[in-house]
């Protein structure tokens, strides 16, 4: 059940999105929470160094299997502004992090890309659960979303 803890982690990952598009990258952020509220790990999309593979979300899974226990990682909570893609739910799932809460959806940024546009990404866009089924998953958020679409357009028109 989401509360105001995390909207305010939401609010972060639309922050570390607004970086991402201030070096380059395409908009999106993420942070890794522990059970006891730490953020133990956050980041910024990095692929306009032409590595595709470079979101925050897989940074994260591979991040946590090297530096959290089996447990603490059931435990954790990543939040992002938007949901994960396939190779990052893929990721989320094989090193057993917890719950996912997201800002933006995938069927959201696919109708934004789709009203600006731009082509859809080579990789299908489908919901996390499609991929990880037994995860925990709460969003989108409006107020966010909306923050991320506005991140999205800005991304877009520069390009």
């Amino acid at each position: 059940m989401s509360n105001q803890v995390d909207i305010n982690y939401l609010d972060r990952c639309v922050e570390l999105a607004a970086e991402a598009l201030e070096s380059g990258n395409p908009p999106f952020g993420s942070v890794l929470v522990d059970a006891n509220d730490n953020v133990r790990y956050e980041g910024h999309n990095l692929t306009a160094g032409g590595d595709s593979t470079q979101h925050p979300e897989f940074a994260i899974a591979r991040w946590a299997a090297t530096n959290m226990t089996p447990e603490e990682r059931a435990e954790s909570t990543v939040y992002t502004s938007g949901e994960h893609c396939p190779m990052c739910a893929a990721a989320h799932g094989w090193v057993g992090l917890g719950r996912i809460v997201y800002a933006s959806s995938s069927e959201q940024l696919s109708t934004w890309l789709d009203d600006m546009g731009v082509a859809q990404p080579p990789v299908a866009t489908l919901p996390i659960n499609s991929v990880v089924p037994n995860v925990t998953v709460e969003g989108p958020f409006p107020e966010q979303a909306e923050a991320i679409q506005l991140l999205q357009k800005q991304y877009h028109a520069g390009r």
